[in-house]
């Protein structure tokens, strides 16, 4: 995710839908940035103990583990209250050195160049890590033993064998697994329900039906959609791109991945830029360019902002300012032609918010050990109940009450069916793209661009890697 938090949304059933519909399962790998140095050439002794049916991997019993955890729309109380009193249950001689930070990549990328990193990492939002550049500099631990263990607390399972398909392969580089990608995240529409229903406003399922309700909505006074253009274009991109994999079919993004020259300026692409620049040029305050996400996510709390493209984090993220009688509710992204390859159901959803242990920490089987208990039944229903996001782990919240947002984007999955698609990797395997992307799109949506104008602009960006030998390029099927 590229701009904030991706928290995920809970059902136990949604769980079940995941298994069946599946993640695509591809290999990434992204360019080894600047910013991103090879370390020092000296290497930290490295606590290790003996391996046994009790430690499967083999970790130091009394040596320390420091993790560091993004403070952003997830909280943190699943790491302080569920996932170290759990670890220090187990190994009650080894102290959690915690800390919590906004700022990712200030706080950790020196570190991890000194070779002086934590041992468990959550990293994400704004100022999120180029992942695969860390696993280009060999920065990140191969966490194949991970998910080769016995399960925390699944008897007769390995690690691998309780997740949803393809969480594993989302973490997967250049064929080696280097990151558990925990929540399961649910794209879309989000609105308030109790105002839609106050207003007798139908949720749309074509284009002709969005723009028709954007009027009725904006002759109320109400900005009928919006996004913060100072840090969550990131949304708008996705947005954009997923109403192309619907127009065109998920092959559509899978040739955005691979750079496929023409990608861009194909007709599914072309389409969508031209649907979501009416909107822009028509529904959306130019003013929120400058505004930042929980600006706007605000005003859609007090009824000001209709629509909001975000994914399932979002209900937790705005939990303090959700006045009472506020209900989210999320739906697909509407049909944009008559002969879209896929229904106006289908939806976008896939796994995120990257977790890794650092192979450059003192403890990196420590916090490899961390990541198995963060993927125990446990711990992920505890999660679920902390953050209304759902996991990874495949039934871990059965049963559980589950809130208006999670309920809807739960709704949202049984009504995709088998057309749940994951979407793009190239904003997290080219930086330069995907930095290249937000700026596009804000100006597609803000300053009146043109569709074409935008694809060019992408088409060269992409096309621009493409040619470029010094950046290891990667392919997904």
């Amino acid at each position: 995710m590229s701009e904030i938090i991706k928290s995920e949304l809970d059902r136990r059933s949604l769980l079940r839908r995941a298994g069946a519909v599946g993640l695509a399962a591809i290999p990434a790998v992204t360019m080894l940035s600047a910013c991103v140095g090879g370390g020092a050439e000296e290497t930290n002794e490295q606590a290790t103990g003996d391996k046994s049916a009790d430690n499967p991997l083999g970790i130091d019993p009394k040596a320390p583990v420091e993790i560091v955890i993004f403070d952003g729309g997830l909280g943190t109380k699943y790491a302080t209250d569920v996932d170290t009193p759990i670890y220090t249950k187990k190994w009650p001689e080894s102290k959690i050195n915690y800390s919590a930070t906004q700022e990712i990549g200030t706080v950790i990328q020196p570190r991890l160049n000194a070779n002086d990193a934590p041992d468990m990492i959550n990293n994400s939002g704004a100022k999120m890590m180029d992942f695969g550049a860390i696993v280009a500099a060999g920065q990140a631990q191969d966490l194949t033993d991970l998910f080769a263990a016995p399960s925390f607390d699944i008897a007769g399972k390995t690690v691998a064998e309780t997740l949803v398909p393809g969480a594993i392969e989302q973490g997967t580089y250049s064929g080696k697994p280097y990151a558990v990608n925990y929540a399961y995240t649910v794209f879309g529409l989000w609105y308030n329900k109790a105002l839609f229903e106050k207003n007798s406003w139908t949720v749309p399922a074509t284009w002709a039906e969005f723009t028709a309700l954007c009027e009725q909505i904006k002759g109320k006074g109400i900005v009928p959609f919006g996004y913060a253009g100072a840090n969550a274009a990131y949304y708008m991109v996705r947005a954009l791109l997923t109403s192309a994999g619907k127009i065109g079919g998920e092959q559509a993004l899978k040739d955005i991945d691979n750079l496929k020259p023409g990608a861009w300026t194909a007709a599914p692409v072309l389409e969508a830029a031209k649907a979501w620049g009416e909107i822009g040029n028509k529904y959306l305050d130019k003013t929120f360019l400058g505004l930042k996400h929980t600006e706007v996510q605000l005003r859609q709390n007090q009824d000001k902002v209709a629509f909001y493209p975000c994914g399932s984090w979002l209900e937790n993220e705005q939990a303090k300012d959700t006045p009472p009688g506020f209900q989210y509710s999320v739906a697909a992204y509407p049909s944009v032609t008559a002969s879209d390859a896929l229904p106006a159901t289908a939806l976008n959803a896939a796994a995120g918010e990257i977790y890794f242990a650092s192979s450059k920490g003192k403890n990196p089987r420590g916090g490899m050990e961390y990541l198995r208990v963060m993927l125990s039944k446990e711990a992920a229903l505890e999660f679920t109940k902390l953050t209304k996001s759902l996991t990874v782990v495949a039934g871990a919240a059965d049963g559980i009450e589950i809130s208006p947002g999670l309920t809807s984007a739960n709704d949202a999955i049984n009504k995709a069916g088998k057309d749940v698609f994951m979407g793009y990797l190239f904003d997290t395997w080219y930086k330069k793209l995907n930095d290249e992307s937000l700026s596009a799109v804000n100006d597609l949506m803000f300053k009146g661009g043109d569709a074409q104008k935008f694809c060019d602009r992408m088409e060269a960006a992409s096309q621009a890697i493409a040619e470029d030998s010094a950046v290891q390029k990667q392919t997904r099927s």
